[in-house]
């Protein structure tokens, strides 16, 4: 049933209609994604997979308002991205959109809580408050033991759950994550994996990972996977199922 009374929550969180990317290369149109229609909801874990040149880091990248379509539409919230300016896209980005990277991305000589905290300058929050924040988000983490710690003082574990929470500090409705295990071993990635999904219960973001890795994707809420920028697979990951296989 639809209304001016549904919900905010009720309607979902990305809404993408007939959505194309083209590139030019060497004068040929390379088309990175085609026609992709969905929907993504709020609270939602999603794993895009393909291989190399499916189209999912393009797909990644304009879900994070990191570039925009040749055609078709894509909405975060309801609000068009396609027709928001440079300008709009950054404060939408620095506001509503966390980014979480296979290299981690911190900088090197600031400590993890000031790794955090940095993440909320642009949108001038206080300095008090970020390092109030900071500290929070690294506690959620397990990780507030380590707040005066510089970078090369954590394990690769410990610096992606930085990541992670620096992308969590200004309350972002989705967090974009590429390839966030792709550096870490089996078991670290699976407790950097166990992190997001407690975060994800705790806060209610989205969560939308690119990965190869299909024990990573199986972690997940739900897998789409891509070829050629063409969505040939939707599935919701059945738990239940797969925890009665491992009694």
């Amino acid at each position: 049933m639809t209304g001016t009374n549904t919900d905010a929550h009720d309607e979902p969180l990305y809404r993408l209609v007939n959505l194309a990317k083209q590139y030019s290369k060497g004068g040929v149109i390379v088309e990175a994604v085609r026609g992709v229609s969905l929907t993504i909801k709020h609270g939602e874990m999603v794993a895009l997979e393909g291989p190399s040149g499916s189209g999912k880091s393009t797909l990644l990248q304009l879900l994070g308002a990191l570039d925009k379509p040749t055609s078709g539409t894509i909405e975060l919230a309801g609000t068009d991205l396609s027709k928001l300016n440079d300008r709009e896209l950054t404060k939408l980005r620095a506001t509503r959109i966390g980014f979480v990277f296979q290299n981690f991305n911190l900088i090197p000589t600031l400590t993890a809580a000031e790794n955090v905290a940095i993440a909320m300058v642009p949108n001038k929050v206080e300095g008090r408050i970020r390092t109030a924040r900071a500290a929070e988000l690294l506690e959620q983490v397990s990780l507030g033991h380590r707040f005066d710690h510089l970078p090369s003082r954590l394990s690769g574990g410990e610096q992606q759950r930085v990541a992670i929470a620096r992308a969590l500090a200004n309350k972002p409705s989705v967090i974009i994550a590429d390839e966030p295990t792709g550096n870490l071993d089996s078991a670290t990635a699976k407790e950097v994996m166990a992190t997001l999904t407690s975060l994800k219960t705790l806060s209610g973001v989205t969560v939308i990972i690119a990965t190869h890795d299909r024990e990573i994707a199986g972690m997940t809420d739900r897998r789409i996977h891509l070829r050629d920028g063409s969505i040939t697979e939707d599935v919701e990951v059945e738990r239940q199922s797969a925890a009665s296989t491992s009694e």
